[in-house]
């Protein structure tokens, strides 16, 4: 018998090959008038044509997006949409750009409108990230969520493939944590699955020609709805450490993600047995945990913390940062098998329970 709340914020969502062309319209339509367009240095380019076609409605191009949005960059962008009269913003880009986007609603409710070029989600949730004194503080709220999506798969075209296996990835994990999530519900339950399914069929097309316009719609179309479930559910022990392991050590978001969540998955596997029977029918493999591990030795991603730059040295310093703050999870953390399970992410061995 089904208990559950569900309850969905509105967004507007754009999908479909050169929907990037129809920004001045959208920026319009939310009433604004001059739109500051926000991206990280390397995609500096693509800002630019978005700026140019928004014409006299472009407040110019802020290209100070970083990684896990430090406060201090976050201050500056904010700063700068109002020394330029901007009315609203928008993040072409990843889940950096995005969150800086979200940094900047959070203080001055500016509306946002994400054209997102990766698989990250982030577009799709009201959940902001902002990295002060070496950890990364996370949090929801409603007036962060960008009021209009334009998803372009022409954008992904260019996107590295390795940056779209593990963007993919990572997009995965939503999914995943949302599928045993405490306030999960049915509609999420079939979003999750059909992510998951969509963006690794959409990745292995990627794998064979990082050109296939049909792969990368369905990654982009994965990925759509795996931020909604991100956006719509509470996650758990992954999530957690991904945000460690990223706040405090500085490492890579989506390579991070791509290698944690066989180990998160197969630590939770013992008590929430339908979600990994969800997640392998979705991966067509016997089990959750070893299907994504070997998703990602398939599509040549880095399967060991080590491979990023974290140190051996650096384990009890994550384990102790993860245990600090309670939080809930289908399997209690406990200090001992979460210390081992971050020793086997480390080395890139196959996941246990």
């Amino acid at each position: 018998m089904y208990e559950f709340t569900y309850t969905t914020p509105a967004s507007r969502v754009v999908f479909g090959a050169g929907s990037m062309k129809l920004i001045q319209q959208e920026v319009e339509t939310l009433g604004a008038r001059r739109a500051l367009v926000l991206c990280t240095p390397e995609q500096r380019a693509q800002a630019e044509v978005i700026s140019s076609l928004l014409g006299p409605s472009s407040a110019g191009v802020f290209d100070g997006a970083q990684m896990h949005v430090p406060i201090e960059n976050a201050r500056r962008a904010r700063e700068h949409a109002k020394a330029v009269g901007a009315d609203c913003a928008v993040a072409i880009g990843g889940g950096s750009t995005i969150g800086l986007g979200k940094a900047i609603a959070l203080e001055s409710s500016l509306p946002i409108i994400a054209i997102p070029t990766t698989y990250a989600g982030s577009e799709m949730t009201p959940i902001y990230g902002i990295t002060e004194n070496g950890l990364k503080q996370t949090g929801r709220d409603p007036k962060v969520l960008p009021k209009t999506v334009l998803y372009d798969p022409e954008l992904s075209g260019g996107l590295p493939a390795h940056l779209s296996f593990v963007s993919g990835l990572n997009a995965i994990a939503h999914a995943a944590e949302g599928l045993y999530a405490k306030d999960g519900n049915p509609v999420m339950s079939l979003m999750a699955e059909e992510g998951i399914r969509a963006l690794a069929n959409g990745l292995r097309g990627v794998k064979k020609s990082s050109r296939d316009t049909t792969a990368r719609s369905d990654c982009l179309y994965g990925a759509w709805l795996c931020g909604m479930v991100l956006g719509n559910v509470g996650m758990a022990l992954h999530h957690k450490l991904c945000h460690t392991l990223g706040g405090t050590f500085n490492l890579p978001h989506a390579e991070t993600h791509a290698i944690v969540l066989p180990h998160a998955l197969a630590y939770n596997s013992i008590a929430a047995a339908e979600a990994m029977t969800r997640i392998a029918r979705a991966l067509d493999a016997e089990s959750a945990a070893d299907g994504l591990y070997d998703l990602s030795h398939e599509l040549g991603v880095p399967r060991g913390l080590r491979e990023i730059g974290l140190l051996e040295s650096d384990l009890d310093r994550a384990c102790e940062v993860a245990m600090s703050n309670p939080y809930w999870n289908p399997r209690p953390v406990e200090g001992t098998p979460l210390r081992a399970l971050l020793q086997r992410a480390w080395e890139g061995s196959r996941p246990r329970p």
